[in-house]
């Protein structure tokens, strides 16, 4: 086992990272921007350094102040936690070039399962479904018309290099695709470097389903069951639970040994998730793409599974083997997260950032969980994300859960700036979502069109 392992963020996963680093005996450094001089992860840590200023670029995406810090402080190991550094394969390829543990996959995996086009065609060798969509990267306007004339309308714009809702446009007809694969394809290039685009046709009413799996360095593959992760707003999660309602025995089966055939394909290694559409109405999935590290939404698989994902990332990297089998994982009760963001609903969910002047986290009760890193006093800054907390609940079953979930936001109090908390309760209280009935189209279509009208 590591002796000590260097955490590659900030915010909340940092945090969790420590606690599950310290629960197993292992000292941390943390590394932190200016802007982070006081943040929970900084004060927690065994080490900290400070490798820059408050813009990411500069800090937290700084690959050679990051590794600097590893060798100073003698860290064995990086835990890139998500976002940033997390699914970067040059990070992953220098760090075992310079003979640091890289807490997740390689960097040859990384781009196999990064790259969209790559991953789509890995997946249809190893038999795992996959959308209709083109054969490789578009890279004009005019043989993305060609490809959707092909497959039909509507159809979902993707940046090849993509990820977090970026470079995504959904067209209806042949007469807004080229001005949408234009902007589409700038947006990608600016986030990723990358400008290359590929078109999927839309599965519409969908779920939007991921299994996460765990992998070790003897090839064991076993999935810790599926999260439903529909309800969405421009592309991003809002809120997850495990198991998903739409979901019978027979297709979790199913879902999870597609989810284990297309990790070992690549020979995976690590924490991963497999990403799923679910067509309800004909029953049939297809592979959307593989997240290369632990989710943001990974303590409900954790909750349901009984298993420390995060605790197995860092005994896998240390050479451990897994300590259970597929047969052994059985799935408990059901559990449920809420983001909450420091962001403005009634200004199009406008960033909040701000010093938080008073703060109280629901407790109390079994299957209770917050994750977070603020404090009272504790200004957020405005350079990251804007996720303060999450939220995350387990019950006997899911109506026990929900209740669960609206006791606690009833309980959290946040002030000094604004929160999405109101809008979450309201959410998790709609009688559709209670009865379970929503897909990705909910949230934006349904749902926040009547909260709006309402405020």
């Amino acid at each position: 086992m590591f002796r000590k392992i260097l955490i590659a963020n900030r915010g909340e996963i940092a945090v969790r990272i420590i606690r599950a680093a310290r629960e197993l005996g292992i000292a941390t450094v943390v590394v932190y921007s200016t802007a982070d001089k006081e943040a929970l992860h900084t004060l927690l840590a065994d080490e900290a350094i400070c490798i820059g200023p408050g813009k990411a670029t500069e800090s937290y995406l700084n690959i050679n102040a990051i590794l600097s810090a590893a060798v100073l402080t003698e860290a064995e190991a990086i835990h890139p936690g998500f976002g940033f550094l997390s699914e970067n394969s040059k990070f992953a390829t220098m760090c075992d070039e310079v003979g640091i543990k890289f807490i997740g996959p390689s960097g040859a995996v990384m781009d196999t399962m990064g790259d969209k086009i790559n991953a789509r065609e890995q997946m249809i060798k190893a038999g795992v479904p996959v959308i209709p969509g083109s054969d490789g990267e578009v890279h004009t306007a005019e043989e993305a018309l060609a490809v959707a004339e092909k497959i039909g309308y509507p159809v979902m714009l993707k940046a090849s290099a993509g990820g977090g809702g970026k470079g995504i446009r959904k067209v209806e007809k042949a007469e807004d695709l080229i001005a949408a694969f234009e902007t589409a394809s700038s947006e990608a290039k600016a986030n990723f470097g990358n400008g290359a685009m590929y078109l999927e046709r839309v599965i519409y009413p969908a779920r939007h389903i991921e299994v996460q799996i765990l992998a070790d360095q003897e090839g064991h593959v076993v999935h810790l069951g599926e999260r439903d992760c529909s309800l969405q707003r421009n592309n991003q999660k809002v809120l997850e639970e495990s198991p998903s309602i739409a979901i019978g025995k027979t297709l979790r089966h199913e879902i999870g040994a597609a989810a284990v055939r297309a990790a070992e394909s690549v020979g995976y290694e690590n924490a991963g998730t497999i990403e799923f559409l679910l067509d309800e109405a004909s029953g049939n999935f297809y592979f959307m793409e593989m997240n290369t590290r632990v989710q943001v939404e990974h303590p409900v698989t954790e909750f349901v599974s009984g298993v420390d994902i995060v605790k197995e990332q860092i005994r896998i990297a240390a050479g451990q083997p897994l300590p259970f089998k597929q047969e052994d994982i059985v799935l408990r009760g059901h559990a449920i997260e809420c983001r909450i963001n420091a962001e403005n609903p009634a200004f199009n969910f406008a960033p909040s950032p701000g010093k938080i002047t008073n703060l109280y986290l629901p407790s109390g009760g079994v299957g209770l969980r917050v994750d977070s890193a603020v404090y009272p006093g504790y200004t957020i800054p405005p350079y990251y994300d804007s996720m303060i907390a999450k939220i995350i609940v387990h019950g006997e079953n899911r109506f026990d859960a929900l209740m669960k979930m609206q006791r606690a936001l009833y309980e959290l109090d946040i002030e000094g700036v604004q929160t999405n908390a109101d809008f979450q309760l309201d959410l998790i209280s709609d009688r559709r979502v209670i009865a379970g009935d929503y897909d990705t189209s909910f949230l934006m279509e349904t749902f926040l069109p009547q909260y709006q009208e309402k405020e």
